[in-house]
């Protein structure tokens, strides 16, 4: 099945010259959708995980149902001020400005095995900073895995730990 046929591209969103890459599509299709979390599972489980860490919030959408589907873990990374409880902060520097996520103080024991999820590596900002947050709260990040990646914006240079994506979408 190719997963292509799957996403809609919505032209000049969320602002005039970008492409956004629409995953509702592929998500209210149940074969495709199947098709795509197998795909993911079978990477996934070759970095051999404890935990999976979704990033707010098309993230969560991947890295729960493999959660369960391969009997792991699922940990949150958020936009700060979203999670209750003690939380671990990282910030980092955007194209103009900074922001700030955010994860659970003890929602990654010291030294499990963490792989990162969500739907798109663009350029790889907020990837990275979750592989930095994490590592800061005593994971050992495997790897990084996204459905879709637009290898134009060059996101995967800015990640120090392996990376997979299912979807490649050249012009980004």
């Amino acid at each position: 099945m190719d997963l292509r046929e799957h996403i809609r591209t919505i032209p000049d969103f969320p602002k005039p010259g970008i492409q956004f890459y629409d995953i509702s599509t592929l998500l209210a299709h149940p074969r495709a959708w199947r098709a795509c979390v197998r795909r993911l599972a079978d990477v996934v489980d070759s970095y051999e995980p404890d935990v999976l860490v979704g990033i707010e919030s098309r993230g969560f959408l991947t890295a729960a149902p493999l959660a369960l589907d391969l009997g792991l873990g699922f940990v949150m990374v958020r936009k700060q001020g979203k999670l209750p409880g003690r939380c671990i902060t990282h910030t980092y520097d955007l194209e103009y400005g900074t922001d700030t996520i955010e994860i659970q103080a003890d929602g990654i024991k010291p030294g499990q095995r963490v792989v990162i999820l969500d739907d798109l590596l663009a350029t790889g900002g907020t990837l990275a900073a979750t592989a930095t947050l994490c590592a800061k709260v005593g994971g050992s990040v495997q790897g990084a895995v996204c459905i879709i990646e637009l290898p134009d914006l060059k996101g995967r240079d800015k990640l120090s730990v392996p990376f997979s994506s299912l979807i490649q979408f050249e012009g980004g």
